[in-house]
């Protein structure tokens, strides 16, 4: 995955934030929307695209558009950066694959020590009783 080439393959566009902030939300496209589309995306694999179809699948609209918004701050340059690090952010994770567990045997050792273990207090406990008489 080349960082760089992801991000230029992303397209931007500034909104009049809403909420509340007076004047400045009225006339300065503060809100930032960012659009990445996975389908036509050249710098991923098809592996690295079919991994993302299945993890992200949530994220993504009907036609496989990534749509992320950010309105935190007042300045458009800060809200295109948060926004930048949060895709990043989904992207790392939905490219993510766990380790596959593998099962391990118990060592016989282990299976002999324990069986020598259960014996040797059943023998204590068989010490414990009262003689039987008969």
């Amino acid at each position: 995955m080349d960082i760089d080439k992801i991000i230029s393959e992303l397209s931007f566009k500034a909104v009049r934030s809403s909420g509340a902030g007076g004047q400045n939300v009225n006339k300065v496209s503060s809100k930032v929307v960012l659009t990445f589309d996975l389908n036509t995306s050249q710098a991923l694999s098809d592996e690295e695209k079919l991994l993302l179809y299945t993890n992200i699948a949530s994220r993504l609209t009907t036609e496989n558009i990534l749509i992320l918004n950010c309105d935190e701050d007042r300045s458009q340059l800060k809200n295109k950066e948060i926004v930048i690090k949060r895709f990043l952010e989904i992207i790392k994770k939905g490219l993510f694959v766990p380790k596959i567990r593998k099962a391990t045997k118990i060592p016989k050792s282990v299976i002999k020590k324990r069986i020598k273990d259960k014996k040797n207090i059943s023998e204590i406990k068989q010490s414990r009783r009262k003689p039987n008489l008969d």
